[in-house]
């Protein structure tokens, strides 16, 4: 295959974003946005993905889709959330995680991430400097976290992570995000990230793609 075709397929089979995955509608608005924190936080720890998504769910269908919701909520209900999803061995820790960071978003940013943003004015590196201050959040999350919103906000774009331009370079796709971003529109680039994410996981995926 030729780079369209290899991405045309990517898109096709893989491109599925694991915000949509954890039933978050991602606009530039309050609660989206502190849901996808929810998920960067999920997914921070070594985790299998489906697992933190389904956990991202849970905990939304248990109504925590605010900082406010997440903070008046207790200790218990959130482990019990996430232990409903299987999400265990971290199910404490994250459970506190939540709270606090929760409680830093309401002090710092009035529970509205769009001020982190704004405090960040462009500054990738300063916005994941700021990402960094929630806690569990470190660079592996700062980078979920942007590959995800690049879809709302265009300043992050194109966003490609270390391991999303891994395994473009092991398709023969370009290695750089200006390289990615030549064969998708603005639209298509966190859905490509996440396609390079996901195959990067699977083995047979990528096997697949090569061969095909």
């Amino acid at each position: 295959m030729d780079t369209a075709e290899t991405v045309t397929k990517l898109l096709r089979e893989h491109g599925r974003t694991y915000a949509d995955e954890a039933g978050i509608t991602l606009r530039d608005k309050p609660a989206p946005l502190y849901q996808l924190l929810v998920l960067t936080v999920l997914c921070s720890i070594r985790i299998r993905s489906e697992t933190a998504t389904a956990a991202a769910r849970e905990l939304f269908a248990s109504g925590l889709r605010t900082p406010r919701a997440m903070a008046d909520s207790t200790w218990q209900q959130r482990v019990d959330a996430l232990g409903r999803a299987h999400y265990v061995r971290y199910d404490e820790s994250t459970a506190t995680a939540l709270g606090d960071g929760a409680e830093l978003l309401l002090d710092h940013f009035h529970g509205d991430l769009r001020k982190l943003r704004e405090q960040a004015a462009g500054d990738t590196g300063k916005l994941h400097e700021l990402l960094r201050e929630v806690p569990r959040i470190g660079p592996v999350g700062a980078d979920i976290f942007c590959r995800e919103a690049q879809a709302v906000w265009p300043e992050l774009r194109p966003y490609f992570d270390e391991r999303s331009r891994t395994a473009a370079a092991g398709l023969g796709l370009p290695r750089t995000p200006t390289g990615l971003a030549r064969h998708v529109p603005a639209k298509d680039l966190a859905r490509l990230a996440a396609a390079l994410v996901r195959v990067s996981l699977s083995g047979h995926a990528t096997e697949g793609l090569r061969a095909a």
